[in-house]
């Protein structure tokens, strides 16, 4: 049975993951056959929003790994305990958090940093040649984790693309159920929500991303 390691960035669409994101990718890894193990970094994440108004709660700060144990029933680990060979590939579902709490894309657009914790586990991954994939906004990190033109997807908005490109990556237009596949890397990018209508039309994307990441040798 192959595992995967997959990292979230907290827990909620505007400012941790994306939970229809993080659950679908954990469900296609179980239905291909695979097991999963969850991660996050153990710092305060960059704010807390309040997903009924989408506004920014003054004051209140939580931390990113207790927030993202939410999405997986408890059964999560700091990300520095995160061991490239225990596991046989690398996923992060999407969510703003992956522009906020795993690297500052979201703030700094093409001068995002990563969380150097994230980082070095993102890069273990490529540095062993194990497949990972990138969902939604997540491919904003990968950029800085590969780049060289490395080859990516985060769906169709051109200046998210431009900023993406700034950081020496290539992005690819891509519709919501389908894959940009970087071989020479084996990097899958899948831009889910970023332009998913609906949790059917995310669901394709990161069905087949999960598949094509699995499929990889």
């Amino acid at each position: 049975m192959k595992k995967v390691a997959v990292i979230l960035s907290g827990c909620g669409v505007f400012d941790g993951a994306e939970i229809y994101e993080a659950v679908l990718t954990l469900l296609a890894i179980r239905q291909q056959g695979a097991s999963y193990q969850c991660f996050a970094p153990d710092k305060e994440q960059l704010h807390v929003v309040n997903h009924r108004t989408g506004e920014v709660a003054e004051g209140e700060s939580r931390n990113v790994l207790t927030e993202a144990a939410r999405v997986c029933r408890g059964e999560i680990k700091p990300v520095t305990e995160c061991k490239v060979e225990d596991f046989d590939a690398l996923i992060l579902p999407g969510g703003f958090g992956a522009a906020k709490n795993l690297c500052t894309f979201a703030v700094d657009g093409a001068e995002s940093k990563p969380d150097a914790d994230v980082l070095a586990v993102c890069k273990a991954f490529a540095d062993a040649r194990k497949p990972a994939g990138y969902a939604c906004i997540a491919p904003a990190l990968a950029a800085s984790v590969y780049q060289d033109g490395v080859k990516l997807t985060i769906g169709t908005d051109e200046p998210t693309a431009g900023g993406i490109n700034a950081l020496g990556a290539t992005h690819i237009n891509c519709d919501v159920d389908d894959v940009v596949i970087d071989t020479d890397r084996k990097l899958v990018t899948t831009p889910a929500y970023m332009l998913a209508g609906d949790i059917l039309e995310a669901q394709a994307g990161l069905e087949k991303m999960v598949k094509s990441v699995l499929a990889m040798k």
